[in-house]
Order: structure tokens, then sequence, then C-alpha cells
């Protein structure tokens, strides 16, 4: 029988920083995220290395960030690597309760200064007959370069997922104008999970005081019971974004 609630975070972490880079916050971070306690957490601009920091900052963890924050919480964990510069990388990652069958990171990048990739992982839920497809996303800023990303997404989910398949993509979607429901929502027969308490995609930047509607969970395959908006403090000390939390129930 599937599990009653799956718990999902997503968060954009600012490469473990506070805004404006004032702070490290990766610790206070692990803690946040250790506290909330979701099942499955979609991150973006997740630092796999970064030699200066590590030389600067006495405490930097010396594992790769997802693989940091996971540990002995989230026994599996996946990375993708967007942008690489001499000195590190980042990109998306998506920690998990449960087995993480396969991942790919799809390569979307449409400008060469602003590298971007999609993480696709296969997680096998205890107990469900299908597996659960999740999708971690970050967007681009320009909105013709969010089109085509969207619809790469698109055609490859359209390629290797079955319809009846349960699926999960979240993120920072930069998508303020709300243009994401019509080219990605309605073509995979996703539903926006803040949607029904609103009526439209909740308010995630900046984190003190949230104006944007940047983030994203969309779904497929879940009755939405609970969803919740972590802006303010603490959070706002550890990123720029808010975190946003759902508690889907499969249908």
């Amino acid at each position: 029988m599937p599990a009653p609630t799956l718990h999902i975070t997503t968060y954009n972490i600012h490469k473990g920083f506070s805004q404006f880079n004032r702070r490290m916050m990766v610790h206070e971070l692990r803690e946040r995220l250790r506290a909330l306690g979701p099942d499955l957490v979609f991150l973006q601009e997740v630092q796999g290395l970064h030699l200066g920091h590590a030389e600067q900052h006495e405490h930097w963890p010396e594992e790769p960030q997802h693989e940091f924050l996971a540990e002995d919480v989230w026994p599996d964990a996946a990375y993708g690597r967007n942008m690489v510069y001499d000195h590190g990388h980042h990109g998306n990652a998506i920690l998990s309760r449960f087995p993480i069958l396969s991942s790919h990171n799809q390569d979307v990048t449409h400008l060469r200064f602003e590298r971007r990739g999609l993480l696709h992982c296969e997680v096998q839920v205890p107990g469900w007959e299908r597996h659960l497809h999740c999708v971690c996303v970050h967007l681009s800023l320009i909105g013709r370069s969010r089109r085509r990303q969207m619809d790469a997404l698109a055609q490859r989910l359209e390629g290797l997922v079955p319809e009846d398949a349960p699926l999960i993509i979240a993120g920072d979607f930069n998508d303020w104008r709300n243009r994401a429901d019509g080219l990605l929502a309605e073509r995979l027969g996703l539903t926006e999970v803040f949607h029904g308490a609103r009526g439209r995609p909740v308010r995630s930047y900046p984190a003190g005081l949230p104006l944007f509607r940047l983030d994203r969970i969309y779904a497929r395959g879940f009755a939405v019971s609970a969803t919740q908006v972590h802006f303010g403090r603490p959070w706002s000390r550890i990123s720029d974004h808010a975190a946003l939390s759902a508690h889907l129930t499969p249908v």
C-alpha cells in the first residue's frame, strides 16, 4: 500500500550563504532541514566544490554540500553539476529517504554565461506499484531560455515516464509571470500544489518578506494535504529564498 503521505521540500540554498553572502550558513541550514524532516528534498545552488571557501572558512564542510546535508538522515542523494569554474562547481541535488534507482542531469543550457541542468531521479518508494519520478529544476533568468528549458524537460519526460506514473517537479523556476502552468504543467498533467489554497503560486523571494513567485512544487498523481512557506526568521538568515514544503497523498 502507498505511504499515507509524502513530505517534500524545495529550497534554493544560495550555496550555503545568507543573502548578499554575508555569512556562511550551511551548518544552520543542515539543522533546519533536519528539524523539518521531509522525505525528499529538492535543492538548488548546491556547492559541490569550492576551493576558495574551503580555505577561507574554518568550518567549511569537507564533503560536497549535498553529502554533508544528507548525512545520516537521507540515505540516498543525487547531485547534478551545472556551473563549473576553476575553483569548483555547483548545481542541483535531491536528497531521499528512499532508494534512488537512477539519476540523470539533463543539460538545458541556452546561454553560455548561464549554465543550467535539470536533475531527474527515479525513486523507489516502499509499497508503491510505480516508481516515483522527481525532477529538481533551476531555470534561466531569461524568459526565452526558460521556455526552451521547459519544452526540453517536457519532451524528456513524455518519452521516458509513463503517463500514470507519479511525478514531482520542484525548484526555482524564476517564473514570476507564471508561464510554467501553460508551458509545462498542462502538458504533463501537473498541478502546482499551492494553487488550491491561493489560486496561484506562492511568493517565495526574498525570504525576509517574499514578493516574487519564483519557487514551485508541481505534482501528478497526488492530492495535496498541506502546504507551507518557510520565510522570515530563521529561514531568512539562511538563504535569500524561502523554502516550500508540501504533504502529498497518493491517489
